[in-house]
């Protein structure tokens, strides 16, 4: 058994950011997805969002990669939409995401965040950092000269929403 304290903030969007998700579907795709990722061991603490993508706060075991569990998750959560809830539109999830890791004293932060995710988007008080996704993959880039810092100099949690 590993010991593992490491908190993955994951975010996805709608394909094309199209407002795919409804009130009437909302509740039960996010249900829907806490229970795939229990199957998997994978414990979510927060999950919500707005109507063009969602966040996801969640442990992963060491064992399994990040890119497999998102892939699950849209996978498995789409095929539900569509032939479960029988969705009006055809529902699918942009490719990529993004994921930033956070440790326990950020985690309550975190959390409120995602919680309230329509209060931020209403008012336009999101954090740029945590609502970003990319289609590529685009990880920190190595400094032009100088030494390579392993230890960004602060995170992005402790700023005040942009």
């Amino acid at each position: 058994m590993s010991f593992w304290r490491t908190y993955y903030h994951i975010i996805w969007t709608t394909k094309y950011r199209q407002p795919l998700i409804s009130n009437q579907i909302e509740q039960s795709l996010y249900n829907y997805m806490i229970q795939r990722a229990a199957e998997t061991e994978v414990y979510v603490y927060a999950l919500n969002g707005w109507n063009d993508h969602v966040h996801l706060l969640a442990t992963i075991p060491p064992k399994q990669a990040v890119a497999d569990v998102v892939k699950l998750l849209k996978g498995a959560s789409t095929h539900f939409v569509n032939h479960e809830l029988r969705n009006k539109e055809h529902f699918a999830w942009q490719r990529g995401y993004g994921v930033l890791t956070c440790g326990e004293r950020q985690r309550s932060f975190v959390e409120a965040y995602i919680h309230n995710q329509k209060q931020h988007h209403a008012e336009q008080t999101t954090n740029h950092w945590l609502e970003y996704v990319a289609e590529t993959d685009e990880g920190p880039q190595p400094p032009a000269t100088g030494p390579i810092v392993v230890r960004e100099e602060h995170t992005h949690y402790d700023e005040p929403p942009i």
